[in-house]
């Protein structure tokens, strides 16, 4: 499997400059929260995973992934980035004796990105309290930074800014947060609000450069504001996924380069290929709307309606100017649903 690339909060190689970097200071101390810091970084757990070779995501996230995950209720349910265990058959949790704790799947998200596993016993650790919309901090709120390994694992660190989160892969987050100082074992980490011990971010993302409003920018880490769970948690544990916010999805990557949005990848078989789209098309409008930033584009596609909406793209190929009609699909049809339990 030598062909298969790792991508943000798998393997480090090739992410970060060295295979192992040392999480930076400063730690958090029992002085600088008003919780029991150990007992509250202790529900940051390890996360690994297995997904098969043949699986739509195995190409871009590897077969082997690793990273956190965070419990948050007694009964095993742990939250984490939908990444690490989409698609995936076999799934473990560090335990607090050091074993391996087997875990199933329970849902997966592909708007907010979140995963949810359930352990198959007890962890009998405590668990974080989500948080709700109130809850999330603000630019240059103190925040601690976990991952599993409990206080030497962790920063206490800043939210550097918080904005809208465009990826490539048809992902938006409306007010993601960023923080500094980078955190190099981000995928699944935990973000937590000092004063009162609850979980307010899910570690998503290595991000290049964080900073606004004159700050120094440095590089850090973005995380999904965990209060998006509360409204989607009921459908997630009963139907494994949030049907009622599936946006209309159509395969591609898109890339803003040197003012332009241009297609850097198209799914094999899916709506965007079928209908003709070629990487290397640089897409100009939306339904007839000019677009020029992801943002743009995301919300001109997703204003269109649900999964199955026929979506207007108009584009240059070359020296020729195309308009192609794209029929969206949801995006989670299109992966290998592990079986419920």
């Amino acid at each position: 499997m030598a062909d298969i690339k790792r991508s943000n909060g798998h393997r480090l190689e090739g992410v970060l400059p060295i295979a192992q970097p040392q999480i930076p200071g400063p730690r958090p101390t029992e002085g600088d929260v008003a919780f029991d810091l150990e007992a509250g970084v202790s529900a940051v757990r390890s996360l690994r995973s297995r997904v098969p070779a043949d699986a739509r995501t195995a190409h871009t996230l590897g077969t082997e992934r690793e990273g956190n995950a965070v419990l948050i209720d007694e009964s095993g349910l742990l939250l984490t980035i939908g990444y690490l265990i989409s698609e995936a058959t076999d799934v473990s949790i560090g335990g607090p004796d050091g074993r391996a704790i087997a875990a199933q799947v329970a849902a997966y998200d592909h708007a907010t990105g979140f995963g949810l596993v359930r352990t198959v016993e007890p962890l009998d650790i405590p668990p974080l309290k989500v948080s709700g919309a109130a809850d999330i901090p603000a630019n240059g709120d103190s925040v601690v930074i976990a991952s599993a390994g409990g206080v030497a694992s962790s920063i206490l660190g800043k939210v550097a800014e918080r904005r809208v989160f465009a990826g490539s892969w048809e992902y938006m987050i409306e007010s993601a947060i960023f923080t500094q100082p980078l955190h190099p074992r981000w995928s699944g980490a935990a973000l937590i609000d000092p004063k009162s011990g609850a979980l307010v971010g899910i570690g998503s993302l290595f991000v290049q450069e964080v900073g606004g409003s004159g700050d120094e920018e440095l590089p850090g880490n973005m995380f999904v504001p965990a209060s998006l769970l509360g409204s989607i948690y009921e459908e997630m544990i009963g139907t494994g996924r949030a049907a009622s916010t599936a946006r209309p999805w159509i395969g591609m990557h898109t890339a803003e380069a040197l003012g332009h949005l241009v297609v850097s990848d198209v799914l094999e078989g899916g709506p965007a290929d079928r209908a003709g789209v070629e990487t290397g098309d640089i897409i100009r409008a939306v339904e007839g709307d000019s677009v020029e930033t992801l943002v743009e584009m995301y919300r001109g596609m997703w204003a269109v309606g649900g999964p199955g909406a026929d979506i207007s793209l108009a584009m240059i190929r070359g020296s020729r100017v195309l308009e192609i009609v794209v029929r969206s699909a949801d995006r989670q049809d299109f992966l290998t649903r592990p079986p419920r339990h």
